[in-house]
């Protein structure tokens, strides 16, 4: 029965959604695109919408996988007007059919490729350009521009319309990514494990860099979700009150070899950090002139996983460990993450092997 299941609905299932909105969009992008179309060439018989086969290949892509880069606007028109192009070329070139029409596809494949607007429905416009018959033989180059550059701009627009409505951004738009971390893989790794692959994928490099950016971090979570900040935390923790003077403050963290301490209130409560930069500024007066409000503060029972992508962005070095009341009973370094990724990772190997 799973067997069964699986062959119905692949190894992969669209959730049902997906599937009604690419189904809904392909049928309302198609008559938006063939009504309009017949009456924007000076055509009124809207029952014969201005129609060419290979857009319904087209609004499969530009519906139902809007974020491939075989969808995008560029891909649409771009490749279909070339192959119209190089298949009303050939079709002139050479009257016999057996070698024009699949000279004519391999042809625009080629090109497509090298100009980057590959779409597969522009290997269909080619081949009907030379199997077509004597209408489309009549209409010469003209053909690229009507019906085939007509319905590639409509159903772009429509998808365009569609996307807004559905909350899809059509053209594509690939989720914008952390910065590049010291640990990891980098976009050199990237482009390295690409050029190796070496085979066309139908997903932007952007995308898949997003894409495996969240496989690390779901991979992370899970694997650290049980480890609490409470676990790793160190409880004795050097601060500064907000009140003391800041030339108290320097010869503090002098004598600790700290660059900055946390600041708390009279009631211990963490309101902020003090550096010793701006602590030699401000060094006529209190500490809380000098206090930089910004701190990352978690509780005892916070996921360590949830700093993750705080203390490795390279902008933050600590976060404070709060009770309920915000007074401040732990700290924890990247030192102390570092430590306890290496000993899970220890673990995991051990276990693994």
């Amino acid at each position: 029965m799973s067997t069964l299941h699986a062959l119905v609905r692949g190894k992969t299932p669209i959730r049902p959604i997906d599937a009604l909105r690419g189904g809904a969009g392909a049928l309302l992008g198609l008559l938006f695109a063939g009504i309009l179309g017949r009456f924007a060439v000076g055509g009124g018989d809207w029952l014969h919408p201005l129609l060419v086969a290979p857009i319904g290949a087209s609004a499969v892509l530009v519906f139902a996988v809007p974020a491939s880069p075989l969808a995008q606007p560029r891909s649409v028109l771009g490749g279909n007007i070339v192959s119209a192009l190089i298949g009303v070329t050939v079709a002139m070139l050479i009257p016999q059919t057996l070698i024009a029409a699949p000279l004519a596809v391999g042809l625009a494949i080629g090109v497509m490729m090298l100009l980057g607007c590959l779409h597969p429905p522009g290997g269909a416009v080619a081949l009907i350009c030379v199997i077509g018959g004597p209408k489309v033989a009549e209409a010469g180059y003209l053909f690229a521009l009507n019906p085939v550059l007509v319905d590639s701009l409509l159903l772009t627009g429509a998808g365009m319309i569609w996307g807004r409505i559905t909350g899809h951004s059509y053209p594509h738009r690939p989720p914008v990514t952390a910065p590049t971390r010291t640990a990891g893989y980098n976009t050199a790794d990237l482009d390295a494990a690409l050029a190796r692959y070496g085979e066309l994928l139908d997903v932007s490099r952007e995308d898949l860099d997003a894409l495996f950016r969240e496989v690390e971090l779901s991979a992370a979570q899970r694997l650290h979700a049980q480890i609490r900040c409470g676990d790793v935390m160190s409880r004795e923790v050097i601060s500064l009150h907000h009140d003391q003077s800041a030339e108290s403050a320097l010869a503090y963290l002098a004598e600790h070899e700290l660059r900055a301490a946390p600041v708390v209130d009279a009631e211990g409560r963490v309101i902020g950090m003090a550096r010793r930069a701006e602590l030699q500024t401000n060094r006529r007066r209190k500490v809380e002139a000098a206090l930089d409000p910004f701190v990352h503060k978690v509780m005892e029972t916070t996921p360590i996983a949830a700093l993750l992508p705080i203390l490795s962005s390279g902008h933050t070095h600590e976060a404070m460990v709060v009770d309920g009341d915000r007074r401040l009973i732990g700290v924890i370094t990247q030192t102390d993450l570092i430590a306890v990724l290496y000993r899970a990772h220890v673990v995991e190997s051990v276990v693994g092997a």
